[in-house]
């Protein structure tokens, strides 16, 4: 018996209820160094990724919890205590997961959150009366300079909103395309460390608008100097749309367009062209997962092999995660079986991430799905048992998987669910050649029938003219055009 598709069945892709809550193991079949990975952060990006780890991986929370309490203390925001201790006790609460108090494991520092919190006052009370004095004096320069030092502290503090205002509030006194792209480049940090991705393009359009602005008017100085700048220039250029780069790619990614994404991920230039963000806000080793998967998932094996394996600007990167070079070979040799055991042992070092966490089932879905189309591709017909053997799953899931796929249109073929055979549907070339042009004929005799019949109707004078007045209209339009 043959089946096209299999009604009311239960997709083996769909994530079972852990996987949705994102509970991640750590173990032998799932290595994850937390001190290695955390050691190439710094700051608030440290902080936002330890409190994600205790969320995700139950077992590191307790290492995790006690990481985060000392980063707390290099920042100035003393309510991360509790944000950190609320995503401790929301993983302490499950069922499955037993962990000991946060108070067996750190106590909370009271008095340095008095100090630093005594230290935020006063310090937002003189910047704020710093922009007063500069506001009543009308000094445009400082007023700008006065709203960014107060945007950097309700950064540094906490509170995204004051320094999102502060921010653009700025823009008003900028008298430099240079302080236009300083104070894009600070929103973009602020929304990036956020994951407020739906901001990111129309401050990263500012930012190439104020670029160009800059490049213009520096070219147009240098006519009449020397030749020296312009590589310095050129340099400092480079450094921002690598930024810039980056912060689209994170965009597509937010909006689940993967391939725009890899695009962006692989065109990103040398760590170093990233400057302070190094660190601050990704690691590099982040680029090697983000554009991999990205490329895996929605680009050609041409294109991957071009712009991923060809490219020695991102081979840095991909030196950071030394796997990720076995999992573009395995899949670029098709050996598939291990592209998916790869992908499952190290998929708590792709869930831990802040970005990618949150699409890395869809992203293995799509890199599956390709896998199997592209070995599917040569055979006319196969034996499932084959295929199941190719990818380390049993015949009745492989089952599930393809007819997924014939539903969804990417594989053209039957399956033959009593003999475990997938059949490619056989295309008659010469069939659809002579239906082609068999209705091509009937269009042109059609057609043909039409104007004989509006021939004939002229002949018999049995068309409709138009009044005289509009006939001599038209006349004299003619002759107009004629002169």
């Amino acid at each position: 018996m043959e089946i096209d598709y299999i009604e009311n069945e239960v997709s083996i892709l769909q994530p079972p209820a852990a996987q949705r809550r994102r509970i991640r193991p750590v173990d032998d079949a799932h290595p994850f160094d937390l001190d290695a990975y955390i050691s190439g952060y710094s700051g608030r990006t440290a902080l936002d990724r330890l409190v994600h780890i205790i969320s995700t991986c139950p077992t590191l929370a307790p290492q995790a919890l006690k990481l985060a309490f000392a980063q707390i203390e290099e920042l100035r925001d003393p309510t991360l205590y509790q944000t950190v201790m609320n995503a401790y006790d929301a993983v302490a609460d499950l069922p499955e997961v037993q962990l000991p108090p946060t108070s067996e494991l750190c106590p909370v520092n009271t008095v340095w959150c008095e100090e630093i919190t005594k230290k935020n006052q006063a310090e937002r009370t003189k910047l704020e009366v710093e922009l007063k004095t500069y506001s009543n004096n009308m000094i445009k320069e400082s007023i700008r300079m006065g709203h960014r030092d107060l945007g950097d502290f309700y950064r540094a503090t906490g509170d995204y909103t004051q320094a999102l205002k502060h921010y653009t509030k700025s823009r008003e006194f900028c008298s430099t395309s240079q302080h236009v792209l300083d104070m894009c480049l600070s929103v973009l940090e602020l929304v990036i460390e956020q994951r407020n991705y739906s901001h990111i393009s129309s401050y990263v359009f500012k930012a190439e608008g104020a670029l160009d602005t800059a490049n213009a008017a520096a070219a147009s100085n240098s006519t009449a100097g020397s030749a020296a700048p312009p590589p310095k220039r050129s340099a400092e250029r480079d450094q921002v749309q690598s930024k810039l780069d980056f912060a689209m790619a994170l965009f597509h990614l937010g909006q689940a367009n993967y391939e725009k994404a890899a695009q962006l991920f692989l065109k990103i230039g040398p760590p170093d062209s990233l400057g302070d963000w190094i660190g601050k806000l990704v690691a590099p080793g982040d680029f090697a997962v983000y554009g991999t998967l990205c490329a895996l998932a929605s680009m050609s094996r041409s294109a991957i092999k071009s712009q991923l394996t060809g490219n020695a600007i991102f081979s840095a990167y991909i030196e950071q995660e030394p796997y990720v070079r076995d999992l573009t070979q395995s899949y670029l040799s098709s050996d598939f079986k291990n592209v998916l055991e790869l992908l499952e042992r190290y998929s708590t070092r792709h869930y831990v991430d802040i970005h990618i966490y949150s699409h890395v089932y869809d992203l293995t879905n799509l890199i599956r799905n390709v896998a199997v189309v592209l070995y599917f591709q040569p055979f006319q017909t196969i034996r499932l048992d084959r295929m199941s053997a190719a990818f380390g799953w049993t015949v009745d899931e492989v089952e599930k998987e393809v007819v997924a796929l014939i539903q969804s249109g990417q594989i053209q073929g039957r399956v033959d669910s009593q003999n475990k055979i997938l059949k490619a549907r056989k295309v008659d070339h010469r069939a659809e050649l002579f239906a082609r042009a068999i209705k091509t004929a009937a269009e042109i005799q059609s057609t043909n029938r039409k104007l004989l019949l509006r021939m004939r109707l002229q002949q018999a004078d049995l068309v409709v003219k138009p009044p005289k007045s509009r006939r001599e209209q038209d006349r004299a339009a003619e002759l107009l055009q004629g002169d």
